[in-house]
């Protein structure tokens, strides 16, 4: 189904639209307004003081600030999916505190004119912090709103200069059974491995995260770096990245190999594809009272579609989920 297809929408006449004028500035003030409410939202949630602080300055990247509350530390840090510390969601929390940090070294490959290894401190030195407020959303319904700190992936793409083959870029996370207690488990091959289209990777809203609420990223949820889709399903965004692989061919990933009828390479947010098991039409926020918190339906990129959507214009996206 064409993504930019009219959903029934009654068009307006032409005396009906604002005038341009009218609109350039309704974006001023609303510009301003984000502007002022900019530091209630940024110190609404207290740095939880628990980790090595990492701060962020505001960032300018449109859509990278949403206005939701964002879900508290304790939820974003103790209820994740991250199967290399066990399945259940609490298992990160309680068993990541065996992987290591530092020291740390991700390996950039394949069809890039600059390959090479760097280290976390070198990563960390590429460019600027920013904090960004993205909206996660995982395919088993819930979701959560995380200030995360880093810096569009794009700019170490550009520094790596891919050739004119690389079409995609593979994310590769690290499988060391003395430190991740779930490889054990044969629920998936290791090592995790994800994958984004170029243009997906390029875009500002990817980011190379190394913190969330002003601190460097817990263990549980993917340090010391990982990368941050925000429009995608939470399983795109892998964590504790070790290599990353610029390619010309689609690269297979580990939910796609797992079970291809439920999970596809592009993954995007979206209420109209149905999960195999469950609808995808709608979430719970983690932290809204509960099981018994009222559902909100789910938008489509996440929210994102205004940023993102031009991306996948002229796909069929029940195909190509």
């Amino acid at each position: 189904m064409h993504l930019l297809r009219d959903r029934g929408y009654a068009h307006p006449l032409s005396s009906e639209i604002t005038p341009r004028s009218a609109y350039l500035d309704r974006r001023r003030w609303l510009a301003l307004a984000g502007a002022a409410a900019w530091p209630a939202l940024s110190t609404a949630q207290a740095r939880p003081g628990k980790l090595t602080a990492l701060p962020g300055a505001r960032s300018a990247v449109p859509g990278a600030l949403v206005m939701d509350k964002p879900t508290s530390y304790n939820d974003a840090s103790t209820y994740n999916n991250f199967y290399e510390f066990g399945t259940d969601k609490s298992d990160p929390a309680r068993h990541a505190r065996t992987l290591k940090p530092r020291p740390w070294t991700v390996a950039v490959e394949g069809e890039v004119k600059k390959p090479g290894s760097y280290d976390l401190d070198a990563l960390l030195k590429l460019a600027t912090q920013e904090e960004r407020i993205y909206r996660l959303r995982c395919v088993e319904g819930w979701s959560m709103v995380i200030p995360w700190v880093g810096y569009s992936f794009a700019e170490l793409i550009r520094r790596v200069e891919p050739t004119g083959n690389a079409k995609f870029v593979q994310f590769v996370t690290l499988a060391d059974r003395n430190q991740m207690p779930g490889l054990s488990s044969s629920v998936l091959d290791w090592p995790y491995v994800e994958g984004l289209r170029l243009d997906e990777a390029m875009h500002p809203l990817t980011l190379l995260a190394f913190g969330m609420y002003g601190e460097v990223l817990p263990n549980q949820n993917g340090a010391p770096v990982r990368v941050v889709v925000p429009w995608k399903y939470g399983f795109k965004s892998g964590k504790s990245i070790v290599k990353i692989r610029f390619v010309e061919k689609q690269p297979p990933t580990s939910w796609e190999l797992a079970a291809p009828s439920e999970y596809g390479f592009y993954s995007n947010v979206n209420p109209q594809v149905d999960h195999p098991r469950w609808s995808q039409a709608t979430e719970r926020r983690i932290g809204e009272d509960g099981l018994l918190a009222k559902k909100r339906a789910t938008l489509m990129f996440n929210g994102y579609e205004p940023q993102v959507g031009q991306l996948y214009a002229g796909m069929d996206l029940r195909r190509q989920f």
